[in-house]
């Protein structure tokens, strides 16, 4: 999955907090920067920002489902599409099974 050279990985776990996708997107500058890839920061900023803001359970679109339109006037429903349309591919891990008390996922987006 890697698409750097030399590849690196970092991992940031955050809270379920507001706070979370302020803190992401500034981490992620960090990195990007100190890469030389600070040219792909404002949509690497986009793409995670709209991962880290979704609900519990795996969206549609990462799922292999298509995902609904929202009406011109809906006041959310937009970021999914965002990250379709700026990410390059997209993809899903289950950690745990969603219905127990602990769990989650691992939403992932790549762009280049």
């Amino acid at each position: 999955m890697a698409t750097v050279t030399p590849p690196w990985a970092y991992t940031l776990h955050l809270p379920h907090d507001p706070l979370a996708p302020g803190i992401a997107r500034a981490t992620l500058r960090t990195v990007l920067a100190a890469h030389g890839l600070a040219e792909v920061a404002p949509v690497a900023e986009l793409l995670a920002s709209e991962l880290l803001t979704n609900d519990p359970r795996v969206p549609p679109g990462f799922g292999g489902a298509d995902i609904d339109v929202p009406p011109p006037d809906a006041e959310n429903g937009r970021g999914l599409h965002l990250v379709r349309a700026f990410a390059d591919s997209v993809g899903v891990s289950v950690l745990r099974e969603l219905g127990a008390s602990k769990g989650g996922k691992l939403l992932w987006a790549e762009c280049r």
